[in-house]
């Protein structure tokens, strides 16, 4: 039976590490057998340390795809849709491998994630780490409450996974991540009600504006998107604050049966509605990477392993 990996529906976690990999030969089946490895390992830190909450997950970039499974393509890969407009843009950074680690203990991601390395070391560079927190009580570091609109309950799979509709990649994700960088200083110069109506929520409770008091320009306004027929455009979001003394902002990562949903939204955040009105949030945060990768079923990479 089709099993999604465990990470991409995981409930959240007070730790996470983020690894981009860029593959530098072209040894794909040993790249295939060491993938299945990586769950194995997973699986290991998950049963050994089964109160920190371990779960993973293994992307493939969307151009990497087509070395490493050539001959079997999920029907809606495509490339990172980056985007520019004025000062806001989203771009496209170096990517063959994403993987995700989360833990209740940083300590186990650090020793997961030294594994990975080591036996991924003879055919990648790691391109970029970094590490996730909870912060609070969930929220961004601008002090907002994140990951709001997630689906809940069962509701999280019909969105998250791949279904019928491509039954060769059923329990596949289309991953989307990007690294954003915050102005902290600008934005704490802001006042709290001008940051909730960039928002759209209230700061401190969490209570979403309603529709009509809510500014066209505010981030939920601009990611809250409805189709031709008023359905909820939507998507799982398992991102994560990270930062240092120095650097702050928030790593963001979404998981959808399909690409099209990240590339509305981002649309609509960079680009805005017919009057303009572009996502005020991008005034005080913006994308340094980006990248378009496929997360496989488990059962799919354990399978290409050995063919």
């Amino acid at each position: 039976m089709t099993q999604a990996q465990k990470g991409i529906c995981a409930e959240p976690n007070l730790h996470a590490l983020f690894l981009t990999l860029t593959v530098v030969d072209d040894d794909v089946q040993a790249i295939r057998a060491k993938l299945a490895r990586i769950l194995d390992l997973f699986s290991h830190f998950d049963e050994e340390y089964y109160e920190a909450m371990v779960s993973g997950v293994i992307a493939i970039g969307t151009d990497y795809w087509y070395e490493l499974y050539p001959d079997i393509i999920p029907k809606e890969l495509a490339p990172f849709p980056a985007m520019d407009c004025d000062d806001r843009n989203a771009p496209h950074s170096p990517g063959d491998l994403f993987i995700q680690i989360k833990a209740d203990r940083m300590d186990i991601c650090h020793a997961i994630g030294t594994e990975i390395i080591e036996l991924l070391k003879p055919h990648v560079d790691l391109f970029e780490e970094i590490k996730g927190f909870r912060y609070l009580d969930g929220r961004d570091l601008t002090g907002f409450v994140e990951g709001t609109e997630n689906p809940r309950g069962m509701h999280k799979f019909e969105v998250a996974i791949v279904g019928d509709q491509d039954p060769d990649f059923a329990g596949g994700s289309y991953i989307h991540v990007q690294r954003y960088r915050h102005n902290m200083t600008k934005w704490q110069l802001l006042p709290v009600s001008n940051q909730e109506d960039v928002i759209g929520r209230t700061k401190t409770d969490n209570v979403e504006y309603a529709s009509d008091k809510k500014a066209a320009f505010s981030h939920t306004k601009r990611t809250a998107l409805k189709d031709e027929k008023g359905n909820s455009i939507e998507m799982l979001r398992q991102s994560m604050p990270y930062g240092d003394m120095s650097v702050q902002g928030l790593y963001f990562v979404s998981c959808a049966n399909s690409p099209e949903p990240f590339t509305k939204m981002l649309k609509s955040m960079i680009f805005g509605d017919e009057e303009g009105n572009y996502d005020k949030l991008l005034d005080f945060t913006s994308a340094e990477t980006g990248g378009a990768y496929f997360a496989p079923s488990t059962s799919f990479i354990k399978q290409q392993a050995t063919d």
